[in-house]
């Protein structure tokens, strides 16, 4: 199946280095990112992972959770997390699931179209088992980002996105390009400029449909 803005994120129990999981009660009140990689003790993965490490302050005051996705099992999970966290001097505290069945990896459609996967598959085998899926707490995806082997991520990207995502949610905006938190955002068409004025000040209006405010506070 396609994964598609405003699913509801596809549930699934599994085992991690964090003991059985269920997503959606594990996703409760918060948000939620699910990331995966093709398997572990590979470089790139390895970098990436050490960032999500180093980065687990920012996503707590964002009330925000991440899961890693693995097609290995918990036992070597655990045993790369000491290279992860050597690497990036901080604990990796986030659970990493057993994917070994694929289960997970199928039902977010992670595989690569020329995907062969044998009973010795490699990381080159599950090449773009790669993605990131940002959920909401109404269990809906609100973002999908597909990666091929050979780039690693930019987790500082994944985190402005997750920004804006969360500055909009619910309210009459959007964000522009480029966007970073402290710049103004866009008033939503279906607001006239009386109504955008009286809900969030002074407007700067570039063009009619154009019209740029200072970013609400959360």
């Amino acid at each position: 199946m396609t994964i598609r803005i405003n699913d509801v994120a596809p549930d699934f129990t599994v085992d991690s280095t964090a003991g059985k999981l269920n997503l959606h009660e594990w996703i409760g009140d918060s948000y939620a990112i699910l990331f995966s990689h093709p398997r572990d003790f590979t470089p790139v993965c390895t970098t990436e992972f050490g960032a999500v490490a180093q980065l687990a302050p920012e996503f707590a005051k964002r009330n925000t959770k991440v899961m890693g996705v693995s097609v290995d099992n918990v036992e070597e999970h655990k045993k790369w997390k000491r290279d992860i966290e050597a690497f990036a001097g901080a604990p990796a505290d986030f659970p990493i699931i057993d994917d070994t069945s694929l289960h997970v990896s199928k039902l977010y459609d992670m595989l690569p179209a020329d995907a062969y996967l044998p009973d010795s598959r490699t990381a080159a085998n599950t090449a773009t088992v790669r993605s990131v899926f940002i959920i909401g707490p109404d269990k809906k995806v609100r973002l999908t980002m597909l990666y091929p082997m050979s780039v690693g991520r930019n987790f500082a990207e994944i985190l402005r996105a997750l920004d804006a995502i969360q500055i909009t949610d619910g309210v009459p905006i959007a964000t522009p390009a480029n966007w970073v938190p402290g710049q103004d955002v866009i008033v939503a068409l279906s607001l006239n400029d009386e109504q955008a004025k009286d809900k969030f000040g002074d407007l700067n209006i570039k063009l009619p449909y154009l019209r740029m405010a200072k970013a609400p506070k959360k």
